[in-house]
């Protein structure tokens, strides 16, 4: 069947140069295989790459793709890191694992969530106790579950979310609305009422690949918040945790320390209010190991244009077709947001991803 599903950037390309990045730089390849199929049928897998010795004690962490279309740039900068590392040594004692598209699937179909129309960023939570109930988002459900793109119905949508924006300003309906929720499974930010197949893979990554480690600094690569063309680094958990002093002398001010829960704030346009981070995964499950993680966030678009094009794209896989005509430019707005064209944008983000990695292996060894 015809598709005119976007070919460029794509999933399947990104894959073939990781996996040909890792090799040439001599690295260990590991494939965690998804049971879904990307757009053109073509298979899906997270894959991790291990530069230098498997066993070493002092690992840098570098993962990409939590949010599937975010994937491009993450994705890039690992590979453009391998190449760089394949023409000279890592410290002592010091690995790197490469955790390629943890999110195969939201990267492959261009989607910020996962096959289950779920934020991984709010996944990571423990399902046998009670999970956050997020009240607020209630009233603001039928915005996010329109079932047009365009006519009197999305008016009144787009009404009753400006109004909402009107009496409480931008950042406090945003608070709601990214904080996460666990009620509706076609809403945005959902969480989910279970550990997601990409949150049972990376905890499974993380006891085959990491648990023997003494030390560990992971980075999660994302883009959409904060100003254009400004990669972020920040720490993002519920409370301070045992390396956090470790963390903060070596990146010292250019280091954010974010600590999340209900009524938290942050002015970096991530979501404070929001539980189930990746971060905290990494923490909770490694107790064992002295942990630094990271989030590189790398600056696109005001916060309302991504929320529009977002909003497109949750239509497009609740209602529409991805493969015709207009899901294709649906999917490349939305790419655009996450993924700027813009060759400076590219150059600029991974410039300062790069430093922000050889400052952390400079300073593994001395840990």
């Amino acid at each position: 069947m015809h598709t005119q599903f976007p070919t460029q950037p794509s999933y399947r390309g990104q894959r073939e140069q990781f996996i040909e990045a890792s090799t040439a730089a001599g690295a260990t390849l590991t494939e965690y295989p998804h049971p879904l199929k990307g757009p053109f049928g073509e298979s899906l897998s997270t894959d991790v790459a291990v530069l230098g010795d498997p066993g070493a004690k002092r690992l840098l962490v570098a993962l990409s793709g939590t949010h599937g279309v975010e994937g491009f740039y993450g994705s890039g900068c690992q590979i453009k890191w391998l190449q760089d590392l394949s023409r000279r040594s890592l410290p002592a004692d010091v690995a790197v694992v490469m955790i390629h598209s943890i999110n195969p699937w939201g990267m492959a179909w261009l989607r910020r969530v996962n096959e289950d129309n779920l934020d991984l960023n709010r996944n990571h939570l423990n399902f046998d106790g009670p999970l956050p109930d997020n009240q607020a988002y209630d009233s603001l459900h039928e915005v996010y579950a329109c079932p047009v793109l365009q006519g009197p119905e999305r008016d009144r949508a787009d009404a009753l979310l400006d109004e909402q924006i009107r009496q409480h300003g931008w950042s406090a309906v945003m608070s709601i609305v990214e904080g996460g929720q666990h009620r509706h499974a076609d809403g945005l930010f959902y969480g989910g009422s279970a550990p997601s197949w990409s949150n049972r893979t990376l905890h499974r990554i993380m006891q085959e690949h990491l648990s023997h480690a003494d030390v560990a600094m992971c980075f999660d690569l994302h883009t959409g918040a904060g100003e254009y063309g400004h990669p972020m680094l920040l720490t993002i958990t519920e409370s301070a945790y045992q390396a956090l002093p470790d963390a903060q002398a070596i990146y010292g001010p250019w280091l954010y320390t974010l600590h999340t829960g209900a009524g938290a704030v942050s002015e970096t346009g991530v979501a404070a209010t929001a539980t189930g981070y990746t971060s905290q995964a990494l923490i909770n499950s490694l107790p064992q190991v002295r942990l630094m993680p990271f989030v590189i966030e790398c600056g696109t678009y005001p916060g309302p244009d991504v929320h529009r094009y977002l909003r497109d794209d949750h239509w497009l896989h609740l209602y529409g077709n991805p493969s015709d005509a207009m899901g294709r430019d649906i999917k490349l707005n939305l790419l655009e947001q996450f993924y700027p064209a813009d060759s400076d944008w590219q150059a600029m983000v991974w410039l300062r991803t790069w430093q922000i990695w050889e400052r952390a292996l400079a300073a593994l060894p001395t840990l």
